[in-house]
């Protein structure tokens, strides 16, 4: 299943209860589409949401509500039936917004390009948190319910562990060689991966976070987004097009799922009955496929781009320990973007 959009999509998200899903575009547009089994989906609306590129896209309260943060520095609140405005935050940040994830019922986090993140509380209608750590743009963030903390990945080569209870940032990596781009919690809490420009996995052990305990070397390009799968695989997202099923430790390529095209895919999302695993890229193209379909092998891919590379790491997390990285911090630029000040945050959840 597939559907052509106007322009290049950034982001996309499933609906929590039914057949829906979202796509934010590069020209500011929202998208809604209806989708079943062996039919195109069904376009209900397009929404011109904001006046510049819209980088983030989720569903909120309960699916009735649709979040977009923009590159105009904004976060804008729409109706899921008609795709019109319900409440906008015109100043939520003082840079462009590149991502945002949903944390509990009530409150969602949005990082920007300048490193700056902040979580909103819909019960108190206003910024509860705000975290600022990072040098360059958050690429990718988190959420660990267990131990209310945001994992959150940046271009200026960091992880950060930032915990919302007090309102800190508990422990940030040394500066990488590369970017990180992704990030997912696997093997029950103990790994965290992060994807990265030169197509390397970085794994860091929980609660040693300041140098990576083990590099994978499987992609031969960018891993631009990454989906848990269950606690031993993960779903990457790459720039050559391929969407792969991931080993980790053992760390391995198991297998190409699908070939999106021969562009970056910039987002892949989950249905949340889990049926259907969503792609965007730069073809202009939302793609649907069955899941089950690509686990078992029925999406002929050809993989020519695959470079399977076996990493000799283990399962023993005995001898990981924080190691002082000899390597500094390379010479990166943040994302140029508008700076504009701060407005007043406090009615911006009163009308959902």
């Amino acid at each position: 299943m597939e559907a052509l959009h106007e322009e290049t999509p950034f982001d996309l998200a499933f609906h929590p209860s039914s057949p829906l899903v979202a796509t934010s575009l590069i020209n500011g547009d929202l998208y809604l589409f209806r989708y079943a089994a062996e039919s195109h989906p069904e376009r209900l609306f397009l929404a011109n949401a904001h006046k510049d590129s819209c980088r983030a896209v989720r569903f909120v309260d309960s699916g009735n509500v649709i979040l977009t943060g923009s590159a105009d520095c904004s976060i804008l609140a729409s109706d899921v039936e008609t795709g019109k405005p319900i409440a906008r935050l015109e100043d939520a940040h003082e840079n462009p917004i590149n991502c945002i994830v949903c944390l509990t019922e009530t409150t969602v986090a949005s990082g920007d390009d300048e490193g700056c993140i902040k979580v909103w509380d819909t019960r108190e209608r206003s910024c509860c948190n705000t975290f600022h750590c990072h040098e360059d743009y958050i690429s990718d963030m988190t959420y660990v319910s267990d131990s209310n903390q945001i994992l959150a990945t940046s271009g200026d080569g960091t992880l950060s562990v930032n915990n919302l209870r007090r309102n800190k940032v508990k422990s940030q990596s040394e500066f990488s060689e590369d970017e990180l781009l992704s990030v997912v919690v696997m093997k029950n809490g103990k790994k965290v991966v992060c994807g990265t420009p030169s197509g390397a996995l970085l794994l860091y052990s929980w609660g040693f976070f300041k140098d990576c305990s083990d590099r994978f070397l499987g992609h031969p390009q960018s891993v631009d987004t990454m989906l848990k799968l269950d606690e031993e695989t993960l779903i990457s997202g790459s720039s050559d097009g391929v969407i792969r099923l991931v080993g980790i430790l053992p760390n391995r390529i198991i297998q190409p799922l699908a070939e999106h095209s021969e562009y970056p895919i910039e987002a892949l999302a989950f249905s949340s009955d889990r049926n259907y695993l969503g792609s965007v890229s730069h073809d202009k193209m939302l793609k649907l496929w069955d899941l089950q379909d690509l686990l078992n092998g029925q999406q002929l891919v050809n993989d020519d781009k695959l470079r399977e590379q076996d990493s000799d790491d283990s399962d023993d997390d005995g001898m990981d320990v924080d190691m002082d990285p000899s390597s500094s911090k390379g010479s990166r630029s943040a994302k140029a973007g508008k700076s504009q000040s701060s407005g007043v945050t406090s009615d911006f959840f009163a009308d959902l």
